[in-house]
């Protein structure tokens, strides 16, 4: 009855539309009352509990990190270079959308932050060389997803602090499957922009004095990445001091290298940046004392059961996986999702021998699809309103993107050399 009351009220409540992260919350407290004779305010001694927690202040920094990048003149500068690397390929604009969003995932860690940082340019600019709306949009929303696999990423520092897997690590791991599906959605792009005819933005192909020039222009921004992973893997700091630094580097060149922010835009992301991470911290706090409950009452424990049982086979239980994966992140947003499901199943597939570096990987970029899926897909509203292009025309659009991006989802479960190879380099 107890495990009715948790997901019948859950259920009610994301149907009449109230904010997950409430949904989870109440969904706790009338289960603990109506179920059990622990006291209600336990509901916040785990949402405190779980946010007291110095790792999770990478966070907020990194966010603020992304919000000042995006401010201060960076995605500028990163669509120039994109744009001498591939402008001048069938396609151009599209392919410079996603190489510029594979740019800026390396500084934001988040995917609504990538897309309003890239599609704000990109969306208009193929708009206006007669790219189907919906097309432009998708594209960019797509792209958008990679921005919480190729470290430094958000999920992945939540997942470590959950599992309690190094952070740095996961950062290494998340390269190459970033690579893989920025490669795959540059290809899909590149294949449909030729079918439809799209004509490339610079019809002089690439030369290395444009590529050294544009590369110069933006290696303020480019040395993000190298900064974070080098001081991390160097011994230099921790992941959430890399954040702290990269968020001080943000605003120095922000304000006095490329001299676009001033004080009233250095407030406006300091705000921007309080109001996100209050509600990320809310989403964490409430979602693991929904956890905590579930815990309480063993349903992880016959989750595990249940999966296992149906086979003894690693492959198989891995698809299971990724299929529930795939459905829970069209309708719950990918924090809740991480720190609910990761006690759940992190023991399951350690019990099978998958490695939990591997599993972060996994766990994460199936969860990124989520930011594309309707009816969640927050990266297509995002789009949607950055671009001025109807939902329902984007939510068409991109169909083929989603099923690309979950072939590479297949090669990054069955393939887990492609996750754990450079962090093996550095145990």
């Amino acid at each position: 009855m107890t495990v009715a009351l948790l997901f019948g009220t859950l259920f009610v409540c994301l149907l009449i539309g109230v904010p997950i992260a409430i949904s989870l919350g109440v969904s706790a407290l009338v289960a603990i009352y109506f179920g059990t004779t622990l006291p209600l305010d336990i509901i916040a001694q785990k949402a405190f509990t779980a946010l007291d927690s110095f790792p999770l202040l990478a966070i907020p920094f990194f966010m603020l990190a992304g919000i000042l990048m995006g401010k201060g003149g960076v995605s500028k500068r990163l669509l120039d270079l994109a744009t001498v690397m591939v402008g001048w390929i069938t396609g151009g604009l599209s392919l410079v959308t996603i190489t510029a969003c594979m740019f800026f995932a390396a500084i934001s860690g988040s995917g609504p932050a990538t897309v309003a940082a890239i599609g704000g340019f990109m969306i208009p600019a193929m708009v206006a060389r007669k790219y189907d709306g919906g097309f432009a949009a998708a594209v960019t929303a797509s792209a958008g997803s990679i921005g919480v696999i190729i470290p430094p990423s958000i999920p992945f520092v939540l997942y470590g602090v959950i599992g309690s897997v190094s952070v740095g690590s996961m950062f290494m791991a998340g390269i190459l499957p970033g690579m893989l599906v920025g490669g795959v959605l540059l290809l899909l792009s590149f294949l449909m922009s030729k079918k439809r005819g799209y004509k490339p933005d610079n019809v002089k192909k690439i030369n290395f004095k444009d590529l050294l020039r544009a590369i110069n222009d933006a290696k303020w921004a480019l040395l993000i990445p190298v900064i974070i992973l080098g001081g991390i893997y160097g011994g230099v700091f921790s992941p959430t001091e890399a954040a702290v630094v990269a968020a001080v580097y943000a605003l120095f060149i922000g304000k006095f290298v490329y001299k676009e922010l001033d004080w009233n835009t250095i407030f406006d992301g300091f705000l921007e940046t309080v109001v996100i991470n209050a509600t990320t911290m809310i989403i964490i706090g409430l979602s693991v004392s929904f956890a905590y409950f579930m815990t309480l009452e063993q349903i992880p424990a016959s989750i595990a059961s249940f999966i296992t049982g149906l086979s003894d086979s690693t492959v198989v239980i891995l698809l299971t996986i990724n299929v529930l994966l795939l459905v829970v992140g069209m309708f719950i947003d990918t924090i809740s999702a991480l720190v609910v499901l990761t006690p759940i199943l992190l023991p399951v597939v350690t019990s099978v021998g998958v490695d939990p570096i591997h599993f972060g990987v996994i766990l994460v970029a199936n969860l990124a699809i989520g930011f594309v899926t309707p009816p969640l897909g927050v990266n297509l509203f995002v789009a949607s309103s950055v671009g001025r292009i109807k939902f329902e025309k984007i939510a068409l659009a991109v169909i083929p993107f989603i099923v690309s991006m979950i072939i590479c989802i297949l090669v990054i479960t069955y393939v887990p050399a492609l996750s754990l190879w450079i962090p093996s380099m550095f145990d």
